[in-house]
């Protein structure tokens, strides 16, 4: 849905409607504000995030501004002139994270107000279907519509073996196979990125996310590299998380290669993204039922029967007992920065009284 024409008056310039659907501006973003208080607090996008800085960009406006917290790219504010800091971060429609790598547990946001994610991985040694259901799993969570990319058609014997095991992951997710530097790349996404979508590039380093947005863009404005003969892996070229305004109107996210995606608060999409098996555990006889050696366990039975895959019923318990982990560890956490925030307001409220 796009803005309503008789919202130009308080966008002033005349193309500022165009400018705003090119970046994602949407009817769930209208609904936010109030037309009256755009011209002093106007609609921006965050495209960039850096250390201590973020880049926006509006209808005429594409600036720097001081960092925000909890802030990460594709985000929308309504942008105080007066104050960057004071500005108001809308609801976000969709929002990707997962558990940030290393020992401290942290949540990572990834990007906010997606439309689709395009989950990308070579037919050569880089494909893995355990990754690619991680990533799965993640879109669906965040109710971004996951599509499965495979690339470098051009260098593979066999093409359709990757592309028959992608299509074993889910019967929801589209399967697209494509040379990411050929000209039918525009064709071939075509359904996703329509004026107004924002779409994302997800998945390992060297598997043809940047050049697939330079091949969208019809430039090579994206750096690229190739990936190591010996064992088909990637550079890392992206070095950090960007939406590029494509010259059809739909804004892409390049971002750089994950080589660990732990997942968090991730319930629904897995049992989205395992629909078949989630459906099977909800005939066991028990609760609990771990699908293992438990009387009456509808997922061992199938098992016997021939109509679960065993390696794919292991990851998904995998998934599962990672995911119930991770989001209890960071459930904990919050409680803890929570508490600590609250005790930190306490004290300065007591210093103020003196």
């Amino acid at each position: 849905m796009l803005p309503d024409t008789s919202h130009d008056d308080a966008l002033a310039p005349p193309n500022a409607e165009t400018q705003l659907r090119n970046l994602g501006w949407s009817g769930y973003l209208w609904n936010q504000v109030n037309p009256a208080e755009l011209e002093n607090t106007p609609p921006v996008r965050i495209t960039q995030v850096h250390r201590n800085t973020l880049h926006i960009q509006g209808a005429n406006l594409d600036m720097m501004i001081p960092s925000l917290h909890g802030v990460t790219v594709g985000d929308w504010l309504l942008f105080n002139r007066e104050d960057a800091r004071s500005s108001q971060l809308l609801d976000r429609k969709s929002l990707i994270k997962r558990r940030a790598p290393g020992h401290d547990r942290k949540e990572q946001l990834i990007a906010a107000n997606l439309d689709t994610a395009f989950i990308v991985s070579s037919c050569n040694n880089d494909f893995r279907v355990a990754r690619l259901e991680r990533y799965v799993a993640m879109a669906h969570e965040a109710d971004v519509t996951p599509v499965i990319v495979l690339t470098k058609i051009d260098l593979a014997r066999d093409v359709e073996s990757f592309v028959s095991q992608a299509k074993t992951i889910s019967e929801r997710v589209a399967v697209v196979s494509l040379n990411a530097r050929s000209s039918s790349v525009l064709e071939d996404l075509a359904l996703w990125c329509a004026p107004g979508q924002t779409v994302a590039f997800l998945g390992s380093s060297g598997v043809g996310k940047s050049t697939l947005a330079n091949t969208l863009a019809g430039n090579d404005a994206i750096q690229t590299q190739e990936v190591r003969s010996s064992d088909d892996k990637g550079r890392h070229t992206t070095t950090g998380r960007q939406l590029h305004i494509m010259p059809s109107g739909c804004a892409v996210l390049d971002t750089p290669g994950m080589r660990e995606l732990q997942l968090t608060d991730v319930s629904i999409g897995l049992e989205e993204t395992f629909a078949d098996l989630h459906a099977l555990r909800q005939n066991c006889k028990f609760n609990d039922c771990a699908h293992d050696k438990e009387p009456g366990c509808a997922v061992q039975a199938a098992i016997t029967s021939g109509d679960v895959d065993v390696p794919r019923m292991q990851r998904w318990l995998k998934l599962v007992a990672e995911d119930v982990e991770n989001t209890k560890i960071l459930a904990k956490r919050r409680m803890r920065e929570k508490s600590k925030n609250k005790n930190v307001k306490s004290v300065q409220k007591h210093s103020h009284k003196k």
